[in-house]
Formats: structure tokens, C-alpha cells, sequence
């Protein structure tokens, strides 16, 4: 086991810049998720830290050693793909030796390591099928055996679970966190899907155009997004923004829709009238029968014990709610309300998160 530490990682591929300067530490058996959109470098990243890709400028330490210019072979790590890699000629238990095997181990280790590892993640009785012979989830479970069997010093996983359908994905994700609990091995896990971003992770990275937008816990993230980008990732339905104006001396909001709504923990800072984008979570919008905004609803998706409304205020502006039992039907309208206490509020030109506290 060992820590992870990343200093000023850049990545250009000729004169398109992927990466802008990426600092990371991650302690000794922490689970990280880096998470972001296709393209924000994400992969790029992990490809780095693995020794496939060279940074452009920046430095690689693992367990306080630099491993910048070394081979993948000499980092000590284990990577498990999205797409298995495994040997098709080989049998279970010859893929998950083939690594200790190159390394010279004794094959009284090798059989124990695999037997050991087999066990763990309840394949032993596959140990003689070739992956053509497996599911797609006993092929990741071969997958992640082969990382296990090496006894790194750092896990990687290269959105391993994108191949898997729904079911398989929960339980799969559901294994690979109690297994790297159980092992107590410092991991960075690579995904584009925040459910498994945020029931995996100790800590998320949500990557934004190449820049770590915010790298905080997964509650942290969603209670208290840094910016725009991260608050509209985040969550599902993605959360509301309404545009706005800073009022009664930065104690309120006054929105586009109407209604003047207070800061319930504190003023932000600016002059009378500075532009706000304000951010409301779908699950967070009420029913309000008597004082609320009316809501005319474009779409009712029912979801059994909550039902996901999609409509307009009336300035024409688009919200999405997210309530507990049934609703009117398309076409209809809702008088919702939006909790002061449940607002998130962000500069409108920069897109950063305003805290009562700057």
C-alpha cells in the first residue's frame, strides 16, 4: 500500500491541451473516483498515472517514490480495463498467474495467491474455463482477480463497469467497494457515471475540461458544489438554475420568475442588482397549493413512490421536480415553491459558487 501524489500534471497531444495542471494527493488506502463528461481527461489521467501516457510537464510519486519516467511494469500497480483484456487461450486460473509468472514468483506462491484470490471473490469453481466460457460479470470478477493477485501498491480502474448491464453494475459496484475495503488498497477509479462515482468513492475528482473542478467527498460535492458545472453533473434529474438578482442588501434574490426569496444562512457579497444564477435541486422544489409559483407541465414521468415533473414557470423558465406520490398529467399545472433554505447560489458570469462566508 502507498500513497499517491500528483504535482502540476499537464498533457498536451501537439497543440491541443488536455490536462491544465492537475494536483492530487491520495492517502494510503483511499478509494478515489475521478468523474467528468467524454473528453474532460479523465482518461488521460489515469493513463498517466499508469505510465501509458507521458504528463508534459508535472510528477508521478508513489509511496513517496518518483515513477514519472518509469515503464507500467516498474510502478507496482494493477489496472483493471473496461473491455477485460484477458487472454482467450488461457484458462481462469493461468490468466490470473500470467503476471506473477513473468515476475518470476514460485509457482507454490503463484498457486496460492490465485487460489487465495479465487476464493475472495467466489470463482473458485471457474479456475478451468477459458473467458469465452464466462459471463460478462465472471469476467470481471477474472479481471479483478488478476490485479488482486500482484499485491500492488495502487489499483486502477479504467471504467470497468461500462460493459455490465444495470443489475450486474449494482451488484459489481456494490463488490468492488467492499473488496478494496477489505483490502485496504489506495485506488483510483476512473467512471463517467455519477451513481458510481458517488457510492465508490471516499473522495471525487469531477474533471471539467481538463481542470480538477472540485475534489471534496461525494456528499460535499453534492450539498455544496463548487460551480455551475459541478451542481448541473451531479445529481439526477440535474439540478434547476434560474437566473436571478442579488437584493435587499445582498439578503435576497430577487429571481426572473417573480417571487423575492432571503438567504436563509447569511447575505452574499456584491452591489444591489449583481446577477445571480441561482441552483435548486429537483427533490428539494414543494408543492405550495396556496402561495406557490404556478408550474405547467410539459412531461410526468412517474417512478412509482415519486413521480419527476418537467415544466415551465411563468417566465418561460424551465424546471424539473422531483416529488413523493402522483401528480396531474402532462399538459396540466402544479403550484411548487422553491425552499430558501435548499438554494444554491453562483456568480452568473463566472460560474463559481458564492459562499455567506467571502
Amino acid at each position: 500500500m502507498a500513497t499517491l501524489e500528483l504535482s502540476g500534471i499537464r498533457k498536451s497531444f501537439g497543440a491541443t491541451k488536455v490536462l491544465h495542471g492537475i494536483d492530487l494527493t491520495v492517502p494510503d488506502g483511499e478509494m478515489i473516483v475521478i468523474v467528468g463528461a467524454s473528453g474532460c481527461g479523465k482518461s488521460t489521467l489515469l493513463r498517466i498515472v499508469a505510465g501509458l501516457e507521458a504528463p508534459t510537464e508535472g510528477t508521478v510519486r508513489i509511496g513517496g517514490r518518483e515513477v514519472t519516467a518509469l515503464e507500467p511494469a516498474d510502478r507496482d500497480i494493477a489496472m483493471v480495463f473496461q473491455n477485460y483484456a484477458l487472454y482467450p487461450h488461457m484458462t481462469v486460473a493461468q490468466n490470473m498467474a500470467y503476471g506473477l509468472k513473468i515476475r518470476g514468483l514460485p509457482k507454490a506462491e503463484i498457486a496460492r495467491r490465485v487460489g487465495e484470490t479465487a476464493e475472495l471473490l467466489g470463482i473458485s469453481a471457474l479456475l478451468d474455463r477459458r473467458p469465452r466460457q464466462l459471463s460478462g460479470g465472471q469476467r470481471q470478477r477474472v479481471a479483478m482477480g488478476r490485479a488482486i493477485v500482484r499485491e500492488p501498491k495502487l489499483f486502477l480502474f479504467d471504467e470497468p463497469l461500462s460493459n455490465l448491464d444495470a443489475k450486474l453494475r449494482v451488484q459489481m459496484r456494490a463488490e468492488i467497494r467492499r473488496l478494496q475495503r477489505r483490502l485496504g488498497v489506495t485506488s483510483l477509479f476512473v467512471t463517467h457515471d455519477q451513481t458510481e462515482a458517488m457510492t465508490l468513492g471516499d473522495r471525487l475528482v469531477v474533471m471539467h475540461a481538463g481542470h480538477a473542478a472540485q475534489v471534496a467527498t461525494p456528499m460535499e460535492v453534492w450539498a455544496r458544489p463548487a460551480d455551475t458545472y459541478v451542481a448541473g453533473f451531479i445529481g439526477s434529474p440535474a439540478m434547476n438554475f434560474l437566473e436571478g438578482r442579488l437584493a435587499e442588501g445582498g439578503h435576497a434574490v430577487a429571481l426572473r420568475a417573480g417571487p423575492v426569496l432571503r438567504f436563509a444562512d447569511g447575505p452574499r457579497p456584491g452591489p444591489e442588482g449583481r446577477r445571480l444564477t441561482i441552483g435548486i435541486r429537483p427533490e428539494h422544489v414543494v408543492r405550495d397549493g396556496e402561495n406557490g409559483l404556478d408550474l405547467a407541465l410539459d412531461l410526468v414521468e412517474p417512478l412509482g413512490s415519486e413521480t419527476v415533473l418537467h415544466g415551465r414557470l411563468p417566465g418561460g423558465e424551465a424546471l424539473t421536480a422531483k416529488l413523493l406520490g402522483a401528480a396531474p398529467a402532462a399538459g396540466g399545472s402544479l403550484k411548487v415553491a422553491i425552499p430558501p433554505a435548499e438554494l444554491h447560489i453562483f456568480d452568473a458570469e463566472t460560474g463559481r459558487r458564492l459562499d455567506p462566508r467571502d
